[in-house]
């Protein structure tokens, strides 16, 4: 908040600054009008009076620094939203049908969500809830699930783990991502292990998968997706061609979905 404070003054003392030079610059010493009249000894100001003039506006109206921080902010987004847009269109495939990312649901729902997660998330532990209520309710829904370890070494090596066993049992997926990310405990690589032997994979060839390069590749097109939609945190959705960042919950993932089938009934998805 303090640095969003600080760009916000930055911006509003550069654009007093210019109109404090512009207006001295262009009119003459007096100036007459119903007001009271400003007498201006020079037309030339130095640097320390304009910095003089800044401040006292922006003391005198301090409100200023969050209106033109919450309008940047709203720029941005809006621009980021439009970029999203073309992003989506351009990286449909990727985003809704890796061969690498989890299906559960109706694999051949009308309508997908998209969740970028991480096991050792605990907003998307939270949000689990969510996925499995929305999924049960709608028979029409597909949920990719786009994994996405960004917790430290934990995350990583227990992703490596969901990997190789959607590989070898994809079948049995949904039920372990259920198991591992309603776990309690931190997911861990000897955590996933046990999980997907108990759910019946081989454990050696479980092990030889997970030297698999095409792992890490998986999840570096990932990341570069993420960077590229302005994803940073979990869990993060994309739910027709929008992204929603966080856990907002079970009615707002709705209403997204709800958007999205009415922009699939408007056109051919």
């Amino acid at each position: 908040m303090n640095k969003a404070i600080l760009l916000g003054a930055a911006g509003v003392a550069a654009a007093i600054a210019m109109l404090a030079i512009g207006f001295v610059a262009g009119r003459p010493a007096a100036v007459a009008s119903d007001t009271p009249q400003v007498m201006i000894a020079d037309s030339k100001l130095d640097r320390a009076e304009v910095e003089t003039i800044v401040r006292d506006y922006l003391l005198a109206n301090p409100e200023l620094m969050l209106e033109v921080q919450t309008a940047l902010e709203s720029k941005q987004k809006e621009e980021q939203r439009v970029a999203n847009l073309q992003i989506i269109e351009d990286a449909r495939s990727e985003i809704f049908n890796s061969a690498t990312d989890g299906v559960v649901g109706n694999p051949n729902g009308k309508v997908t969500i998209v969740e970028f997660y991480d096991y050792n998330c605990g907003y998307c532990k939270r949000a689990q809830e969510d996925m499995l209520a929305l999924t049960a309710a709608d028979p029409d829904l597909r949920f990719v699930l786009k994994e996405f370890p960004i917790l430290g070494p934990d995350s990583q090596k227990a992703h490596v783990v969901s990997q190789a066993f959607l590989k070898l049992m994809p079948e049995k997926f949904g039920e372990f991502h259920n198991e591992l990310l309603g776990s309690k405990s931190r997911a861990t690589e000897a955590a996933a292990i046990k999980i997907a032997v108990a759910l019946g994979a081989d454990e050696a060839r479980l092990r030889e998968e997970m030297k698999n390069p095409a792992i890490s590749e998986a999840f570096g097109r990932t990341y570069d997706l993420a960077n590229k939609l302005a994803i940073t945190g979990t869990p993060s959705y994309v739910v027709g061609d929008e992204v929603v960042f966080g856990a907002l919950g079970r009615e707002v993932l709705a209403e997204k979905v709800a958007l999205a089938k009415a922009a699939c009934a408007e056109t051919t998805c």
